[in-house]
């Protein structure tokens, strides 16, 4: 990470502060992320978002900008105002909107990251250094073409079952490889290519469900969780979109933050591999049911499924493989199932209805 207070010279004479750039910063993930890099005493965020930044934020950042991705002006200006040193790329069109336009989800999650990982080339040339990009990619890079596929595959690895069906997901495994490329062969036939440290130093992690419980769920398609456990707060009955054996792996919000932390801050030569899966726990929606009327014996949840977001989650394996992240960088998710749900979930959701 840059240092708090860094600048570096221009060849004008110009002096550039030193910058860590967060994308999408006005989502729960960034939102998480600024704090807790706030509190380990970082005080050189740049969050970018194509709305205002929360104002309770903004004291922790030093510059926040609305804006969108694929301004390559923008991306300019940024260059030119500062040294970037590391990139939490977390700006995207979500995997709902996405199947509604996938030409305005091609623009901004594959095009916008382009002209993100060029400014981190352009960065780490002008500084002489790697510009470290971080990249939270996705379980729908997956695609089991039937449920009798995915009960054969069970947890998958890194490598096996990358044939998404949902535009999101192609765009996450797209984007992926170019992460690759620009880190290993970007320009290789160009005599000025970056060489030496001048490069892109990419890291990205497959999140499984991410689920918080500070943010209301927004029709996301692993969203049956969350929405089941706000109803049964609210004291309302809730009809779970997906059938009761529908199983995917999912994470808690601060394991996922403390995850992409954890990768950024590791030593380069004891990564294997540019992309690791990660899980915590894998229940059935059913289970999750049961768990949720555990703690509100009251809860009505029935089980209506919608067929097109029920294939959706159908065609997501019903878990992943983590050993490479275990081992190269100490991933280690502090939520289990149990502790999910009795010390983060529950106890959040109940005081955010009775405050």
């Amino acid at each position: 990470m840059t240092s708090p207070d860094s600048t570096t010279s221009t060849s004008g004479g110009a002096s550039r502060h030193g910058g860590t750039l967060i994308t999408g910063a006005c989502g729960e993930f960034g939102h998480g992320l600024i704090r807790t890099l706030y509190d380990a005493g970082h005080r050189d965020i740049i969050a970018l978002d194509v709305r205002e930044v929360d104002a309770s934020l903004k004291p922790m950042c030093r510059e926040t900008i609305v804006g969108d991705i694929t301004d390559t002006a923008l991306l300019s200006r940024l260059h030119a105002n500062y040294e970037i040193r590391s990139i939490f790329h977390l700006a995207a069109l979500l995997s709902t909107r996405s199947e509604f336009n996938p030409e305005a989800a091609h623009q901004v999650n594959v095009v916008g990251t382009m002209h993100l990982l060029k400014l981190a080339v352009d960065e780490a040339m002008s500084h002489g250094s790697p510009v470290r990009f971080m990249f939270p990619s996705s379980i729908a890079v997956y695609g089991v073409d039937s449920l009798q596929a995915k009960a054969r595959a069970g947890a998958v690895s890194e490598d096996q079952c990358l044939e998404p069906t949902t535009m999101y997901g192609c765009n996450k495994l797209a984007c992926e490889h170019l992460g690759r490329y620009y880190a290993r062969h970007y320009r290789q036939l160009a005599k000025d290519r970056p060489s030496g440290e001048a490069r892109v130093d990419f890291r990205c992690i497959r999140f499984p469900g991410v689920i918080s419980a500070f943010t209301l769920p927004s029709g996301g398609t692993s969203d049956f969780a969350p929405e089941m456990i706000h109803a049964a707060a609210r004291g309302e009955p809730y009809a779970c979109f997906v059938r009761e054996d529908a199983r995917i792996p999912f994470i808690t919000m601060p394991d996922a933050i403390e995850a992409l932390l954890r990768l950024h801050a590791a030593v380069a030569t004891r990564l294997t591999r540019s992309v690791y899966n990660i899980t915590a726990f894998a229940p059935s929606a059913g289970e999750i049911a049961s768990i949720v009327r555990s703690h509100f014996p009251k809860a009505e949840i029935t089980f209506r499924p919608d067929i097109e977001r029920q294939g959706i989650v159908d065609s997501w394996p019903e878990d992943t493989k983590d050993a490479a992240a275990r081992a190269d960088w100490g991933f280690k998710p502090q939520h289990d199932l149990q502790a999910a749900f009795e010390e983060y979930l529950i106890p959040n959701i109940k005081a955010h209805y009775t405050n």
